[in-house]
């Protein structure tokens, strides 16, 4: 029903907004299909899914801006995961999010990813 879908999505981007919540979301849906049990093997068509979930702006976020200035940073993180056993997916749900917001808002996504990612490289290029 509409209301369960809604609800569902309004619990969905309370959850990514908060600290971690990136990453607490993406272990749930990994660990509830299986996922991190094959993290080598994963399926591409679910972290393509995961990736443009992260990648819309959800109904309950003020701003664009306001949402890329929280997930952003949680999505970097995701490309230098603790775990082992689900770095793999975790890894490829970022770069595919990643450039997925690349494409669809360039101008947020270089301010709020590329930047942050290329800045030591910059650095070292500059020094």
């Amino acid at each position: 029903p509409a209301w369960l879908r809604r609800l569902c999505g309004q619990l969905l981007s309370q959850r990514l907004l908060r600290p971690n919540g990136v990453q607490a979301v993406l272990r749930a849906v990994l660990e509830g299909t299986g996922g991190a049990a094959g993290a080598e093997a994963g399926d591409w068509r679910q972290c393509d899914v995961l990736a443009k979930i992260l990648a819309s702006c959800p109904q309950q976020c003020l701003s664009l801006q306001d949402y890329y200035k929280l997930v952003c940073p949680q999505i970097l993180a995701l490309l230098h995961p603790q775990d082992k056993l689900t770095a793999g997916q975790l890894q490829q749900v970022a770069s595919r999010t990643l450039l997925s917001m690349v494409k669809e808002h360039p101008q947020l996504a270089q301010e709020h990813l590329l930047q942050p990612l290329l800045a030591p490289l910059h650095r070292c290029s500059s020094a």
